[in-house]
């Protein structure tokens, strides 16, 4: 049975289990920015038991003040530094910040459903 989200006043719905044959794509592609609050920071170093300057240094970046996730450049596309590809998953799934996951409920996408269908398989008409 399709594990199917929704959200109240957005258009479409997100079906949870294209997920595990996606590839992804929301981790993946293009470059972007992922950006944490000091309590996302503390909980992905306390999970990857570090230091929360050494995790900082060795994860982040800043971009105008905040604080965003390193990629890994594989190939033609820009990776999360968390993405692994041999689990086709987040390695700090527990974890991950608000901003992922609220994926794909985003409001940059509430209005662009074409250009989210074209990254997420998931995306279903509502």
């Amino acid at each position: 049975m399709p594990n199917i989200i929704k959200q109240n006043n957005f258009s479409y719905a997100f079906d949870a289990e294209a997920c595990e044959s996606c590839g992804g794509k929301c981790c993946t592609g293009e470059s972007g920015y992922i950006y944490l609050s000091s309590g996302e920071i503390a909980d992905i170093a306390r999970l990857l038991k570090l230091d929360i300057n050494v995790f900082t240094d060795k994860y982040l970046y800043q971009h105008k003040g905040r604080y965003s996730i390193k990629e890994r450049v594989v190939k033609d596309s820009f990776d999360c530094i968390f993405y692994d590809r041999n689990i086709n998953g987040c390695s700090i799934y527990e974890a991950r910040p608000t901003q992922c996951r609220t994926f794909p409920f985003w409001d940059y996408f509430r209005h662009r459903v074409n250009i989210l269908k074209l990254e997420c398989p998931g995306i279903i008409d509502d």
